[in-house]
């Protein structure tokens, strides 16, 4: 992932990132924002899109809005990376997740601490059994 734009560099209009994902990676863990609409736009590849009760497969060009509130998660499809650029407005703070991301999968923070920060990120995980029947559906094992 890499960060464009914070919302303190946006005077709070949009936070921007690019992702990149190799085929069948999965991007974001499903969860919704409170203060803001996702939009998520595909540079190159094909992105699969959980968007509430439905799973969307995005290709090069395409694009999915996702309104707050509605849970959401994205991963590359089996047989394709994915480049994609996403915007949230109005924007969050992102540095900080981001970085409580890699302490995490570093070892250096837990599952609880994210779980405690969700307020803070505006980023709410949620149950959706939907999402990983669909991953373990399509992805090789």
């Amino acid at each position: 992932m890499h960060l464009l734009f914070d919302s303190a560099a946006t005077g709070g209009a949009l936070s921007t990132l690019e992702v990149r994902l190799r085929a069948g990676a999965n991007g974001a863990a499903p969860h919704f924002h409170t203060r803001s609409s996702e939009l998520f736009y595909v540079v190159e590849g094909e992105l699969r899109v959980l968007a509430g009760d439905r799973i969307e497969t995005v290709g090069a060009g395409g694009s999915l809005v996702v309104p707050r509130l509605m849970p959401h998660a994205f991963g590359a499809t089996p047989d394709s990376a994915a480049r994609v650029l996403i915007v949230l407005t109005p924007g969050v703070e992102r540095f900080e997740y981001f970085r409580l991301l890699a302490r995490i999968q570093a070892g250096e923070a837990t599952l609880d601490e994210l779980a405690a920060a969700q307020d803070e990120y505006d980023n709410h995980f949620v149950d959706a059994p939907l999402w990983w029947r669909d991953r373990n559906a399509t992805l090789p094992r």
